[in-house]
Order: C-alpha cells, then structure tokens, then sequence
C-alpha cells in the first residue's frame, strides 16, 4: 500500500502547475534519486574504468566485487580527446556526449576531455548526478538494478520519496539556487570532430538559461542579470588587447629576425633604434623603408653596422658571395625551422569523417519504405562492399599552418575542427610565424593574424560557463576576435569590422556587429600604445598623396582594376594547378619539409639578386606605393623608383618587370606550403609591381606627349608630377587582392585607412568594384573556396546562392532498414540494434546525424546519433538491455521474464523538421542555411520518405556547380 506521501507527490506531478522536468527525473518509490536533492552516491571502492579500457560493449558487463551499480551509473570519461595529435575513428563506447547535470551533487571526478575547438583545458571537474538512462517506473515489475541507483546500499537513509518530492519543489518555488544549473536537461557540451553545431539545440538551451536567471526579481537577482549581459563585453575587451599584444609581439620579433640575414649591429644585436630617430621618414610613418644600416647609424654612417662579410676575415669567394652565402643559409634554416614547429600540430581525419565518403545515390529511384530488398547486391550501399585496400586513405592537416582564414570561415558556419583553435596551435603558430615571416619568403602575416586572433576568442570563452558551453554564444566571441586580428594586421579597425561581417561571420546580427566594433577599437588603441612600429602609428604605414588624380585617369583605374582581377583569378588557377600537379608527387606529399627546403632555395636564389625582392614584402608594398613628390625623403632614391626625366622610366619599367615575375612565381609556389602564411600582402606586391608599371607608362606617355587634349591641365607640368605612380601601385594592389579574396567593401576601406585621404576612395572603390567582376567572370571561386572544397569541408555557402531547377525529390536517398528505428510492432527495440544502426550512420561520416522513428511508415520522432550514443553508453549491460522508444501506458503482466526497458524517449526529437518531397530545393537551402539545421526529415503524402543530411545537401551542391562549369 503507498505511503501517503506517496499519493501526494504523485498527485503534485500529475498537475499541470508543476514543472515536467522537476517530475520526469524523480524514479520509482523505491529509488533513492530524486531531482534537485539527491544526497551523495557512496565512494567507489576503485575509480571507474574508462570505456576505452573495457573494450567492447558486449563485454563491459557490471563487475559485482569492484564496479558496484552505483559506480556504474556514473557518467563516465568521454568525448573526444584533441590532445591527441591523430583523431582515432569513433569508439562505439569511447565517444560520448555528456548533458548538463546537476551541480548539487556532490561527487565529482576529473574531466580530461577537451573543449569545442580548444586544445585540452586543465583538469576539469565533472559533477555525476543521477543522469543515467531513466527506467520507466510504471512499467517495471521486476525493476532491474541496471541503469539505477537499487543497488546503492544506503539508499533507506534518504527518506521517502514523498517527503524527498516535497522538499525538491518547496527548493524550487523558492529563490533561485546556484545548485540548479542548467534549466535545459540536454545542454550537450562537446561536439565530435568533423561534426556540426546543433544551432538550433544551442538556441534553446540559451533561451532556458536566460529564462531561469531572469526569474529572480531581487537585487542580487539583478546584479547576476548585468554581469551575464557583460560578459560577452569582457571577453571582446580582453580579447582585443590580448590580440594587439600578439601583434606587437610578431612585428617586433620578425622585424629583428629579417634584418639578421644581411648582418648584426654591433652595439645592439636586436636593432631596437625604431623609436623617434631624427630620420624625416620615421616622422611620416614610414619607418619600415629604413634599411638595417639605418637603424643601426640613425645618425649617418657609422662602423656599428657589421654585414656578414665583415664579420669573416675568410672569403675564398669573395664578400659579396659571403654575404649570398649567409643570406641563403638563413632563407633556408628560417624556413625549415619554421615547417619543423608546424609539423608539431599534424592532425590525421580518418576517411570516414570526409564530405567524400558519402556514398548515398542522390538519383536513385523511390523504393518503398524498408523494402525487402533493401539488402540486395544492387542496393547494398557501397561501404558494405567496398575492399579495405580501396579505402580512401585518411586526410591529414596541420592546424598552425596556411594562414587559417578558410578554417576559421568553416568553424564560424557551424563546422568542428578539434584542436584549430586551441593554446598549443595559438603559440606553435605565432612562433613558426615570426620564422617564415623573417625568412624572406613571399608570404605574409596578415592572414595567419585573423587566425591566431580567433584562438584568442576561444581561449577567453572557457572564463565564462555562458559561452564556454554554449557553442552559438561562443561563435559571437570568434567572430568579434576575428575581425580584431584584421583591425591589427592593417590597422584598420573599420575594416576589421567589415571582414568579419563580409567574410568570417556566418550569422552576424546587429548586437554581434556592434560588439566586434568595440573589440577593434580596443585592439587598435592597444596597439597604438604597444607602439610596434616607432611611430606611434596603428598603420603598417601610412601613406600620403599631396597631388589629386585627373579625370582622364580614370579610364587607367578601370584598366587596372581589370588587369588586377584577372591577374588575382589566374592566381587562383595556378595555385590548384599546382597543388594538384606537384604536390601530388609522392616524395612531396610524404615530407612537407622538403617542399619548404625546396621553394625556401629557390626563393633564395631569385631574389636576392633583385634589389626589389629582396625586401620583404611589406617594405616592398610600401615602395611600391609611395608618392614620389617628397623631396626630403631619400630613401626612395635607393630604389629607384622615382625618375628624374623620361629616360629614366624604361629602366624602371624594366627592374618592375623582372621583380613581378619572379615575385608571381615565388607566391604561386609559396602557397600552400606547410608553414604559416598569408596571401593578402603577396597578392597585393605582386598587384602593386603591376600598377606600378602601368602608373610609370602612363606617365611617360604624359611626357612624351603633352599636347593631347585629354591631358588637360597636366600637360603643364614638364616634369610628370600630376601623375602618380604609387597611386596606380596601391589601386592595383587592392584589385589584385579583390581577384584573390573577393572582398570589396573591405579592401576599400582598408585602403582609405591606409592613405587618410577622402580623395582616392572613388578610384579605389571603381577599381575593386571592375576587379570583382573580373574575377568572378574568369575563376568563380575566391581563393578560401578553393581551400574548403580541397579540404572536402562541409561549408554551406550563405552568400553565393545557386539556380535550383529541381525539388527535393531530386536528393533523397533512398530509404535503408539500416538507418530507421521501426516501432510498428513494439517501441522496445535492442540495444545492439541500436548500436548496428549507430555504427552504420558513422562509417558513413555521419556522426552528427540522426535515426529516424517510424510507426506504419509514418514518422513519430528521430533520435540525434550523439544522443543515441550517449544513452546506450549509459547501459550497463547492452548486450541484454531493451530501450523504450515510445511512450507506452502499460506492459502486459504476464511477461514476466522480460527484462524491463530503459527509456530513451528523453532522447527523442518528437518534432523533427519535416518537409515534403515535393518541396523546392530552394526551400531545402534556406532551412539549411537560417536554420542551421543538420539534416531534413522527408515525407511524402504523409508518410515517411527518406532523411537529408546537410553534407549530402552540400555535396549535391558542389556536383551541380561542377556539372555548370
């Protein structure tokens, strides 16, 4: 007979004032665990196995002497380990997905798992609570141990289960307790490699939590309110200054490094002299056009200055072929140096995880559901006949490599990539940075900044639980970091903003905009007070043009813009041509390094010769784009660049000719290999000594011919000054950064904040604005495309919509009995059908999908494959265990030798979207791209008819761009 307490709780839950979730965990009268108040489980005897150790789940069975079943129940290690520099393929029993549990219990045990995208936080502290997979307690007769707390031995001293009801809902009546967490009972933490954010889960697991801390109206209720309103204020805040002080550190370090490939100063090794020296071209911002001796003797000549040659009595060659010798020795042990430390961030993708692997027919014809001849030779999916030594080997990156700009886009649409954006890639990256960068190769750091500046972000999310384990709140925060590292790459904050919401950002409201503005105004004041340059600059350099352009100039502008575009489209073609051509290469392919030792010779066989290509490419940038009508600077003479009558032009024409050559070749073969490196100041050289050569004929052309009327007022001034080829070099160099990036409202700003002058954004804006147009007509994909489909990532494109002709008839795979849990009969199905289902759906890559529920064909719900993973972990015995699907009102009695099942349909999506087969493709891309959905229940006349994956929606995309092309 029940107790009266008894009879009164069950009546409590039986009331629609109560809340489900406070109800739905509290088991049988005879279990010791209830929602919010359950004492502590016993200390284990011994520390519970992992499940890597157990082995197979057939064999993890509950060990009487030293597993007892309240050891058992605990939520036990999980998740997948990114410490790890290779990423093992799913464990049926090792990779799990732990659910937000409540902190008032008091056992815990350490955490080694890692964080979304992180690399491997310090020890964590996990709290275990009675989360296991839930036995319905009006259908146990028998009421098994397995997946309860029966078997704790001092579950008698926790009172009723009345009593403990009563006690648990006064708690929740009354104020608002810490010991609560998360109001949403399924806030998952950790997302397997290679997987998809489940933005909608994510959504409404936020709305929960803000709910719940806004239901306290007192005065600490509110100060809670306004510290979580803050937070994400702190971290752009932190995140800014943590970033400008990552690139003072950079541009400091590697500014040193260069020079030390021509020589040493003797009274001070690491050439601090940048600061305030009496050199006009300091004063204008231009301190990089300083040569290492001029750093050394700001003050003149001077015998501090020590070349290599100068440093060796010995030369059997010579000094000049000594100072060669060292200058090579240098481009290669940098370079080198540099590959070896990235190498340390080698991560191996087992094949299953790739977009490629996907081997549903996306044209097969309709079958009826879970047909009898599913399992035929012409219908078995192709994995199940596929021979191992046909497998498509496992794809392999390096996190600290490339400039990272393509990951960061993916990661920020919803991708995960273990360990990208973790503190061992930040200082790997930043290191091997500084190298490739001093080595002289045509490569850049800008890129690699917007990179490192995004591990910054999601660093600083682990201070607050609001971001840390909420994957959509932490986006916010990488993608404000983001535009941050732009904002100290260029010292553009307006630009900053731009590209984050031009490029990066995947979803980007109106409260994520003004909040990345605040972190590039915060990075660029720190790194004006950081003061890298010597100037007290933001700016890289800064550029000023004392002459206006004339209206006839604006034809060439349209000519550049054009020649830039094409150029910056041809430069993607050469870079796939070449990835695929040499790179393929067997010996190449298996030592990165020796790529690196052999492009870092060539590089330094071509340019050391050339007085242009020796610099380093943001020196070069400058020259290149410097006015010519400054007679109190000197420095521009050493190049020569500036002509003093209209025979000097030729010779130019001819020195810029030779350096965009050898500067074209070098940055198509630099790309791509495994160092850190960026394509935005390459690009922009290469562009630069293009329009440079075309600012120089056009003024020749003025020269030689000042009589055209076209000419105008120019015609008047003998010596050419109208005409400004450094104007022609920068609008050239953004162009050519167009064709590259297809950024456009970016670039122009950037190059306004670079020149300070209102009077050059329209030929800016003009040439961009042709340059994109080119570009697109000549190579569709930007050079980020190129990345993402060599890299087979699963990146929906938001912005670059395709025509759709067909419906979503067109792309349903076919119906497999493999991939739908069938209830018709019973909604107990087994525990190992459950896991055959689960393992089918991860050979297939799909760890991220989902098994749908059926019931006469019709759809009743779809269990998500991490949930479903979760919950068989749970089991004690799988091998024996039932699992409820369906919410059922009672069991027979006279089954009484059936073991009771353990219910799963906490675990269940009863809602899942659902669109019918007839529905536009159209419809299909919008769910998937504002949804942010995983994947599409399909059904047709009611009926169940397939389910869409996203990366089987991407991958339908790339082939029908394919087939258009």
């Amino acid at each position: 007979m029940q107790s009266p307490s008894f009879s009164s709780a069950t009546n409590l839950c039986q009331s629609s004032t109560i809340d489900r979730h406070l109800c739905a965990d509290i088991p049988a009268p005879t279990s010791p665990v209830t929602a919010h108040t359950q004492p502590p489980l016993p200390a284990c005897a011994e520390p519970p196995t992992s499940a890597a150790a157990r082995g197979p789940s057939f064999l993890a069975g509950p060990d009487p002497v030293t597993a007892p079943d309240s050891c058992t129940m605990a939520d036990r290690d999980g998740g997948l380990p990114v410490s790890q520099s290779v990423s093992q393929p799913p464990s049926p029993r090792t990779v799990r997905r732990p659910f937000a549990m409540n902190r008032h219990h008091s056992s815990s045990e350490h955490d080694e798992r890692t964080p979304l995208l992180g690399a491997p936080p310090k020890s964590r502290v996990r709290m275990q609570t009675g989360a296991t997979t839930p036995r319905i307690p009006h259908l146990s007769r028998n009421q098994s141990y397995a997946g309860s707390a029966r078997g704790s031995r001092n579950h008698n001293r926790h009172g009723s289960w009345g009593s403990r009801l009563i006690s648990a809902l006064s708690e929740r009546r009354g104020s608002m307790s810490e010991s609560k967490g998360s109001i949403f009972p399924d806030e998952r933490v950790w997302y397997d490699q290679f997987t998809s954010t489940d933005w909608v889960h994510d959504t409404i697991a936020d709305s929960h939590r803000v709910k719940a801390l806004r239901s306290r109206k007192d005065f600490w209720g509110r100060v809670r309110v306004a510290f979580d309103g803050s937070q994400g204020w702190i971290l752009s805040a932190l995140s800014g200054f943590v970033v400008a002080l990552i690139a003072y550190t950079v541009d400091v370090s590697e500014s040193t490094v260069f020079d030390y490939k021509d020589g040493y100063c003797a009274r001070a090794w690491y050439l601090d002299e940048k600061v305030s020296i009496l050199t006009p071209t300091v004063q204008h911002g231009q301190a990089d056009l300083l040569t290492p001796e001029q750093k050394c003797c700001p003050r003149g000549a001077c015998e501090d200055w020590k070349s290599w040659s100068q440093a060796f009595d010995y030369h059997p060659f010579g000094e000049k072929w000594t100072d060669f010798s060292i200058y090579l020795l240098c481009v290669i042990g940098f370079s080198c140096l540099s590959c070896w430390i990235t190498l340390w961030t080698k991560t191996v993708v087992p094949s299953a995880y790739r977009l490629t692997t996907l081997d549903e027919n996306l044209a097969a014809e309709r079958v009826p559901l879970l047909a009898d001849d599913v399992h035929s030779d012409d219908n078995v999916s192709p994995r199940q006949q596929r021979d191992p030594e046909r497998e498509s080997p496992p794809m392999v990156y390096y996190s600290a490599a490339g400039s990272g700009v393509a990951e960061v886009r993916v990661i920020l649409s919803g991708f995960v990539l273990h360990g990208f954006l973790g503190f061992k890639t930040l200082v790997i990256k930043m290191v091997a940075l500084i190298l490739s960068v001093s080595s002289g190769l045509s490569l850049g750091k800008e890129g690699p900044f917007v990179h490192m500046a995004t591990c910054v972000g999601n660093i600083a999310c682990r201070l607050f639980t609001k971001y840390d384990r909420n994957d959509a709140k932490r986006r916010e925060v990488l993608s404000a970091a983001a535009a941050a590292g732009v904002a100290v790459a260029f010292g553009a904050p307006l630009g900053g903003v731009l590209f984050g919401l031009e490029e990066v950002a995947y979803f980007f409201p109106a409260k994520t905009l003004f909040r990345t503005f605040f972190c590039c105004i915060i990075a660029a004041l720190s790194l004006k007070f950081l003061n890298p340059y010597g100037t007290h600059k933001i700016v890289m350099f800064e550029i000023r043009y004392l002459v206006d352009w004339e209206y006839f100039e604006l034809l060439s502008f349209v000519f550049v813009g054009i020649l830039g575009g094409a150029i910056g489209a041809l430069f993607i073609k050469a870079s796939k041509y070449w990835a695929h051509s040499f790179r393929r290469i067997g010996v190449i392919k298996a030592y990165p390094i020796l790529e690196v030792f052999l492009v870092a010779v060539t590089t330094g066989l071509m340019s050391y010769w050339n007085g242009l290509t020796k610099l380093s490419v943001a020196k070069l940038l400058l020259s290149l784009a410097s006015p010519c009508d400054d007679s109190t600077d000197g420095s521009k003479d050493d190049l020569g660049l500036c002509p003093s009558s209209v025979n000097d032009i030729p010779p130019i024409l001819l020195t810029l000719f030779v350096a965009f050559l050898i500067k074209g070749f070098l940055t198509i073969i630099t790309f791509g290999i495994k160092v850190p490196a960026g394509i935005y100041i390459p690009s922009m050289v290469v562009g630069g000594l293009l329009g440079r050569i075309i600012g120089h004929l056009v003024q020749w052309l003025v020269l030689v011919a000042p009589g055209w009327a076209i000419f105008g007022n120019c015609a008047t001034a003998s010596d050419g000054t109208c005409i400004q080829p450094g104007v022609y070099g920068l609008i050239a160099a953004g162009a050519t950064m167009c064709g590259v990036t297809r950024l456009s409202v970016t670039l122009a700003v950037i190059l306004f904040e670079l020149t300070g002058s209102l009077d050059y954004v329209l030929p800016f804006s003009l040439a961009v604005l042709v340059a994109k147009w080119t570009a697109d007509a000549i190579e569709p994909n930007s050079i980020y495309d190129l990345l993402t489909s060599m890299n087979s990532y699963p990146f929906l494109d938001n912005k670059h919509k395709p025509v759709f002709t067909g419906d979503l008839a067109d792309i349903v795979p076919r119906v497999r009995r493999e991939r739908v849990i069938d209830i018709t009969n019973s909604p107990i199905v087994p525990a190992t059908s459950l896991r055959a289902k689960l393992e089918t759906l991860h050979r297939a890559g799909e760890l991220d999908g989902g098994l749908p529920i059926v019931r006469q064909d019709v759809l009743v719900g779809l269990i998500p494959a991490p949930d479903l993973e979760y919950a068989l972990d749970q089991l004690v015995d799988e091998q024996t265990s039932l699992c409820l699907m369906d919410r059922v009102p009672s069991i027979d009695e006279d089954e009484e030798d059936e073991p009771d099942p353990t219910d799963f349909t906490r675990y269940i999506d009863p809602a899942p979207v659902t669109l019918d087969v007839r529905s536009p493709l159209d419809l299909v891309y919008e769910c998937f791209v504002k949804l942010g959905l995983r994947y599409i229940c399909v059904s047709r006349d009611g009926k169940y008819a397939g389910l869409v994956h996203k990366k089987t929606f991407v991958k339908y995309m790339r082939e029908l761009e394919e087939s258009e092309s």
